[in-house]
């Protein structure tokens, strides 16, 4: 985690996987499934395509010592599927800043999955308090991709 000016900060998380890349990416890509299994994900809806660009709204709860934590985000994602990557960017939504990109790489034997996010929260939201939450989330975010992917390989 970096911590940039004005309560921003930059997250990275990566995992190696013994899996096709090409599970990870049906996976990504599959906007409206996302909420059946990514934690704290309580809804993710495709609103519209045009291209390789897509919008996707998402609304995401957990609750944080002792008190429940809502955010509602409105995104534009562009698809790269030839460099396996997938970037983001808020339109609007319970953020001040919400972007990052999602990455698959692939060395011919080892998948990586790479998840960047940079984030900066709403005027009164103690963006340091949830930032322990933060890194905790977003490596359990890739690890339900990557459980996802293989029970999909698994039935295929």
């Amino acid at each position: 985690m970096e911590r940039l000016p004005g309560g921003t900060r930059r997250l990275a998380v990566q995992l190696r996987l013994a899996i096709d890349p090409t599970w990870i990416w049906a996976v990504l890509t599959d906007y409206d499934q996302l909420s059946r299994f990514i934690p704290n994900l309580q809804t993710s809806r495709l609103l519209w395509r045009r291209g390789s660009v897509v919008g996707l709204e998402q609304e995401g709860a957990q609750r944080f010592m002792g008190m429940q934590f809502k955010a509602r985000v409105q995104l534009e994602l562009t698809e790269h599927p030839e460099a396996r990557q997938l970037t983001f960017t808020m339109l609007k939504g319970d953020f001040r800043r919400f972007d990052g990109v999602w990455t698959i790489g692939f060395d011919g034997e080892t998948t990586t999955l790479l998840y960047e996010l940079t984030v900066q929260g709403c005027v009164g939201m103690p963006i340091g308090l949830i930032e322990q939450r933060l890194q905790e989330d977003l490596a359990a975010n890739l690890r339900a991709v990557q459980a996802e992917a293989q029970r999909r390989e698994a039935l295929a």
